[in-house]
């Protein structure tokens, strides 16, 4: 029996490690999410953020968002919300919903 631990890609998305940032819930008016706040110095690649449609880039700290519930596709996939997760300037988050 192998005494590694699993791959951290392995483990479910709550008890992978944070990189530079904290966890939380927040309630907005259409449903529960989870918010992860990322440090600029965990952040290396550029995204795009879905409330102002500009690129977030490479060290600026922002939040990752995902629903607390999975969609239907997301729930049979089981991918956990994984593909529902988008990065959004922290300040677009916050006036969203």
């Amino acid at each position: 029996m192998s005494r590694r631990r699993p791959s951290k890609w392995q483990r479910p998305v709550s008890d992978r490690p944070l990189l530079g940032g904290t966890q939380s819930r927040e309630a907005k008016a259409d449903g529960e999410w989870n918010v992860r706040r990322v440090s600029g110095s965990a952040s290396a690649k550029s995204y795009r953020c879905p409330g102002c449609d500009q690129q977030i880039l490479p060290a600026t700290p922002h939040v990752v968002v995902w629903p607390e519930n999975p969609s239907l596709l997301g729930a049979i996939g089981g991918s956990q919300s994984l593909d529902e997760r988008r990065h959004w300037h922290t300040a677009c988050w916050q006036r969203s919903r």
